[in-house]
């Protein structure tokens, strides 16, 4: 990626997804962003608010040990914080629905993380 700054979204996903070619590094993403859904989630049903304070920790813990061991890159939360964060949701809802492979494969066919995904939940 150039100097340049990302001026959109739709601009910002492809270098997203280049960012996350490894599939553990992936795999700890989705981890953080079920276990911060189900936080929130717990945190409204029980109204506990305090709970709260435990999204962070995870959401980034998971993300980040999967940028720094893994994926040995840093993590674009950095640069771009609301459109990683909004992108998070997004990668996990690809990997949800079974369609992370083929998302990766559109935006980066060379990469083995792209190979890897496909056929699978990636």
């Amino acid at each position: 990626m150039s100097d340049a700054r990302i001026q959109s979204f739709e601009e910002f996903w492809p270098y997203y997804l280049g960012e996350h070619l490894d599939p553990t590094c992936r795999a700890l993403h989705y981890a953080g962003t079920g276990l911060v859904i189900g936080i929130a989630a717990s945190a409204a049903l029980t109204m506990n608010p305090t709970l709260l304070l435990a999204l962070p920790v995870v959401g980034y813990g998971f993300a980040w040990v999967g940028h720094f061991v893994f994926e040995k890159n840093r993590p674009a939360t950095f640069t771009y914080p609301r459109w990683s964060l909004a992108a998070d949701f997004k990668m996990f809802g690809y990997w949800v629905t079974g369609r992370m492979g083929a998302e990766l494969a559109k935006h980066h066919p060379g990469a083995a993380g792209a190979r890897a995904a496909q056929g699978a939940r990636g």
